[in-house]
C-alpha cells in the first residue's frame, strides 16, 4: 500500500480528485482518503503543517492502513541560486535544521535515540520520482538534502545557513519529520518538492503567487510515478 501525504489543502486536491476514492476517514483530526492510483492501492492524507501535524499523521499511516511506502508531496523554498520557481526537488535525505542540542555537545540537527542527522531517502522510490519529473520537461530537476523545521524560512541569511551547514538545496516544515517517523517504524520513504519560492526576503510574496500550481504540478508528477495500470 502506497501513502502519500501532502500538508495542505492545495498539495492534495489533484490527487484526490484522480484517483478512485473507496473510503474516506478521519483520525486524530486528519483526513485520508483510500482509493487507487489507476490499480495501485494508495492512502492520501491531509497532514496539516508543521513537524508535529506530518509526523503524527505518518504514524496514524502506517498503524490504520499498514502503508509499506510513504511519499511526501508538496512546496519548498529554494537554497541554490541557480533554482528557479517550479524546479523540482527529489530528496536524497532530511534533515531537522532546527534540532538543536548543541550546548551539551551534540551537532545541530542531530537526533538522539536514532543518532542521526540524515534520514535517508528510499532510492528506488526516489528513482521512480526523479524519471517521472523528467517528462516535465519546463523544470529543472534537483536532488540533494532538504531541511525540515517548523519555520518558514524568509530570509537570505537563513537560508545560506542552512546550505552551509547542511549542504541543503530546499527547506519546509514537513518532510523530515516524516522521514523519522518513517526510519522507527521501518516504512520506505521519499519526497519530491516544487520550488515556490527562494526562501529569502521575499518568500512570502513569491509563495503566495506561485505555491498553487507548484503544488499541482508535484501531484502530477506523483501520479505519472506510480499510477499503474496492471
Amino acid at each position: 500500500m502506497l501513502g502519500v501525504i501532502g500538508a495542505m489543502q492545495i498539495e492534495v486536491d489533484k490527487l484526490i480528485d484522480t484517483m478512485s476514492v473507496e473510503g474516506q476517514f478521519e483520525y486524530s483530526g486528519f483526513k485520508y482518503f483510500k482509493g487507487k492510483f489507476g490499480q495501485t492501492d494508495t492512502v492520501v492524507a491531509l497532514g496539516g503543517i508543521g513537524k508535529v501535524n506530518a509526523a503524527l499523521c505518518a504514524q496514524i499511516m502506517i498503524d490504520k492502513f499498514s502503508v509499506d511506502q510513504i511519499v511526501n508531496t508538496g512546496v519548498a523554498g529554494g537554497l541554490c541560486e541557480e533554482m528557479s520557481v517550479f524546479d523540482i526537488v527529489v530528496a536524497e535525505s532530511f534533515v531537522q535544521h532546527d534540532m538543536d542540542a548543541s550546548a551539551i555537545g551534540d551537532p545541530v540537527g542531530f537526533v538522539s535515540g536514532v543518532n542521526k542527522i540524515n534520514f535517508m531517502c528510499d532510492t528506488e522510490l526516489s528513482d521512480r520520482l526523479v524519471g517521472a519529473a523528467k517528462e516535465t520537461k519546463e523544470s529543472e530537476i534537483f536532488t540533494g538534502v532538504v531541511a525540515t523545521g517548523d519555520q518558514f524560512i524568509s530570509s537570505r541569511e537563513k537560508g545560506l545557513w542552512l546550505r552551509r551547514s547542511f549542504g541543503a538545496v530546499a527547506c519546509e516544515m514537513e518532510g523530515g519529520a516524516i522521514a523519522h517517523a518513517c526510519c522507527l517504524a521501518g516504512v520506505r520513504f521519499a519526497a519530491i518538492r516544487c520550488i515556490s519560492d527562494s526562501a529569502n526576503d521575499g518568500a512570502n510574496m513569491s509563495y503566495e503567487e506561485f505555491s498553487g500550481v507548484a503544488a499541482r504540478l508535484c501531484s502530477e508528477i506523483v501520479l505519472r510515478a506510480f499510477w499503474t495500470n496492471d
